[in-house]
């Protein structure tokens, strides 16, 4: 059955907008690259869901505290300043060149003229932001509904974090990718990576088992999903059976569980938990984990 609190979010009818609010999201994240303090993995840079959208942390202008906040139910971005100099911008459809235009005088008028790499990341074939006007689409409910998975995701992914009492990552939300992540790791070093992004391969410093939400894309996998997975992936791991039955794995390299078949179970935080769970498991056993150090005795979700 579907839950009310599970709503319908399927790519292909809201593709175009989730493409403009992806380069969006690149544009204000990109602020925290140079103005927010540095945290390990490029953390500082991630995004928090709140019960009104998608928020950056606290970030510094020549000392003076500021932030950003995508209001998913007024359809507003919100510039919060610490001296009343706040400001917002309305989302509404409009190309990402004139969000950017828009986004940059909003920033300086307020008293933040900040300045940002003007170009996407970890596309395959990115525009610069004051050239992209192909992206100019905004469905306000597809929004919301998105963000409402989004909330119930990020409430699940806090739960499955808490039973771990190594070092994890917060569930936070990388504009990057567009997806939300939490991350465990074991604290050894992993082989270096290869990889063209400097924070990519300081990100997989060491060896991790990750999960996350993202709603689906062109060029890698055209579904909203959760997924599992382990770096290095550790023998054996594709090939063991986890849960629930509708998780697989992907030629991606990760064990996949579409939202949808999450929406038709009975119990969705279930599905995801033991999806979660059953993942984890396999990667940590397999990978030689310490988990009784890791763990809580009997601190399953």
């Amino acid at each position: 059955m579907a839950h009310e609190q599970w709503p319908a979010l399927v790519y292909d009818e809201w593709k175009d907008t989730l493409a403009t609010l992806h380069m969006w999201t690149q544009i204000v994240g990109k602020v925290a690259v140079n103005y927010a303090p540095p945290e390990n993995h490029s953390w500082h840079v991630a995004m928090q869901v709140t019960p009104r959208g998608l928020a950056t942390r606290t970030m510094y202008f020549e000392g003076r505290p500021f932030g950003f906040e995508f209001d998913f139910r007024s359809h507003e971005l919100v510039l919060n300043a610490a001296d009343d100099r706040s400001a917002t911008l309305d989302l509404e459809p409009m190309t990402v060149a004139d969000f950017y235009d828009l986004f940059m005088r909003m920033c300086g008028d307020a008293g933040y003229p900040v300045r940002i790499r003007p170009i996407a990341d970890e596309l395959p074939q990115p525009i610069e932001f004051e050239a992209d006007t192909v992206h100019a689409s905004y469905d306000a409910p597809a929004v919301e509904r998105f963000h409402r998975v989004l909330s119930q995701v990020d409430r699940v992914f806090r739960t499955f974090r808490a039973a771990f009492v190594g070092k994890s990552s917060p569930s936070h939300f990388f504009w990057g990718a567009f997806d939300l992540a939490v991350t465990r790791f074991d604290g050894r070093p992993a082989p270096p990576r290869e990889d063209p992004y400097r924070f990519m391969r300081e990100a997989y410093s060491h060896a991790v088992i990750s999960h996350g939400f993202w709603p689906g894309n062109d060029h890698q996998y055209p579904d909203a999903a959760l997924y599992a997975y382990a770096a290095p992936e550790p023998p054996g791991f594709k090939d063991a059976r986890v849960l629930p039955e509708s998780a697989s794995y992907n030629p991606l390299g990760e064990f996949l569980l579409p939202y949808a078949a999450v929406r038709a179970a009975a119990d969705p935080d279930r599905a995801i938990l033991d999806f979660m769970r059953s993942t984890y498991e396999a990667a940590a056993d397999r990978a030689g984990w310490d988990r009784p150090a890791l763990e809580l005795p009997g601190g399953k979700p």
